[in-house]
């Protein structure tokens, strides 16, 4: 049975959500309800674990080296190469740490990922890792915002 969060959890509600501070000065923090975070995060794994380790893309594909948590340059970035699904992505990692919105960050992929999973994919990369992002910014970012256990939940 599903749960009551997940029940309630409209991903284009969250989408929507993120993309409103499009327009706004860098730095415009998007508050996001902490169940539709994790429900996020669960949802998206569902899908990474469906889907095969070894990728095989077709192109077109366009692919994009760290974010770092710079959620106003991810935003640019799809301005101007496409929303998806209108264009195909593969992300190289490292989504998280350094910047100051890695939060968002994270959730806008992986909104697109679960609304999207054959136009929108992930690799891991050495921040994603606990060890990392607990010294880079990530945990801090969590724990500031929202709490440890969301943190955990991410990672």
């Amino acid at each position: 049975m599903a749960s009551k969060a997940a029940s309630k959890f409209d991903v284009d509600k969250v989408i929507a959500q993120l993309l409103e501070v499009r327009g706004s000065l860098p730095g415009k923090l998007v508050n996001l309800a902490e169940g539709d975070i994790r429900e996020l995060c669960i949802q998206a794994r569902r899908i990474f674990l469906e889907q095969p380790i070894l990728l095989e893309l077709d192109a077109p594909l366009k692919v994009t080296g760290p974010m770092h948590g710079q959620f106003y340059d991810l935003l640019r970035m799809f301005e101007y190469g496409g929303f998806p699904p209108e264009a195909n992505y593969l992300f190289l990692g490292n989504y998280v740490d350094i910047g100051k919105q890695s939060i968002e960050t994270m959730c806008l992929l992986l909104a697109y990922k679960i609304k999207y999973p054959e136009n929108i994919f992930l690799l891991r990369g050495g921040h994603e890792c606990a060890s990392i992002n607990r010294l880079f910014g990530f945990y801090d970012e969590c724990k500031r915002r929202y709490n440890f256990k969301l943190w955990k939940t991410f990672t």
